[in-house]
């Protein structure tokens, strides 16, 4: 079994609809540029109020993924 080395970054995924959904959110777009992401982490919800009702949320996501060795 190979030890691994991760980095971890930080982003906000936002969802009108659930939790969920703001961090599948925030997960799907990271993955567009980020490889080999492995695990994640919220660190912070929060959300807007709009008429006495919830109406938007957002999630802060720590995201850990390996790094890449060259040899």
């Amino acid at each position: 079994m190979t030890d691994h080395v991760y980095k971890k970054i930080e982003i906000v995924g936002s969802s009108s609809t659930s939790l969920e959904d703001a961090v599948n959110n925030a997960v799907t777009v990271a993955g567009q540029s980020v490889r080999n992401m492995r695990w994640f982490e919220v660190v912070e919800t929060r959300g807007q109020i709009e008429d006495n009702k919830i109406n938007h949320w957002q999630v802060t996501v720590k995201i850990g993924f390996t790094i890449e060795r060259t040899a």
